[in-house]
């Protein structure tokens, strides 16, 4: 496997990153494999790795395995096993705060789906700001947010969720986006105002997404929050995505 690995860097161009999610494995693993310092035994690794790989039958029956799934069943079947999506769950924001930093410092792309955006991206000492065009860290950077739209029934019955007037939050939007405009002349920044009532908190830099919830019960930044990583195959990443394109979409630019 080690040298199956090395040929599918050599000739694929692939990452041993780009490995790691296809066969279900962490980078750790496939960089211990290529350098032979930890072998393959186990029939369903190999299976695994097969598919991820999307190895042809004839080398399939060089490693003892039948056909692929594909040609068994008569149509595409995927572990999704094989192509983790989830790949780590944080108890709430705070504990995600270092990792989603450091991912948008590096990204092209920042998609921010949330409410009102203060303690994200609205205030000097939220949670993206540092990573802003003004920045150094966020030069380049193309920053799309959505924010609840604080003339909506949708705002109001939110607030009555949390315990907040609808005149508070409204504010608070209207703040985020303030500040958001003081900078639109400093990069590419667009600021929309949606009217459904808010259910996924949603940051996403390049390939990779942070997901959270909206409950009654809580605000966006105490739910759990899962990072989510593109896949190949796998629906959430591409789904979380779609939905926000399509809110996008029926939304009302301001900035």
């Amino acid at each position: 496997m080690g040298a199956v690995f090395r040929y599918v860097q050599q000739y694929a161009g692939a990452s041993q990153s780009r490995i790691a999610t296809a066969t279900g494995m962490t980078q750790a693993r496939v960089n211990e494999i290529i350098n032979g310092r930890r072998e393959v035994s186990q029939l369903d690794v190999y299976e695994r790795i097969a598919d991820g790989i999307h190895m042809p039958d004839d080398a399939r029956h060089l490693l003892g395995l039948a056909a692929s799934r594909e040609k068994r069943i008569g149509g595409a079947a995927f572990d999704l096993a094989a192509f983790p999506e989830v790949v780590r769950v944080y108890a709430a924001q705070n504990s995600a705060a270092a990792e989603i930093r450091q991912q948008a410092r590096t990204a092209e792309e920042l998609d921010v789906l949330a409410v009102r955006g203060l303690g994200l991206i609205g205030l000097n000492d939220s949670l993206l700001r540092a990573c802003l065009p003004r920045d150094q860290g966020g030069k380049g950077l193309r920053i799309r947010v959505a924010l609840l739209d604080p003339d909506s029934g949708a705002l109001a019955r939110r607030a009555a969720e949390i315990g907040e007037s609808a005149e508070s939050l409204a504010s608070g939007v209207r703040l985020a986006e303030a500040r958001l405009r003081e900078l639109a002349g400093t990069g590419d920044i667009g600021v929309w105002r949606y009217q459904m009532l808010p259910t996924w908190r949603v940051i996403r830099t390049d390939g990779t997404m942070f997901v959270g919830a909206f409950d009654a019960g809580w605000e966006g930044h105490e739910s759990a929050m899962y990072k989510v990583m593109a896949t190949p195959h796998g629906p959430l990443f591409r789904g979380f995505r779609r939905m926000f394109e399509a809110v996008i979409d029926g939304a009302r630019r301001t900035v």
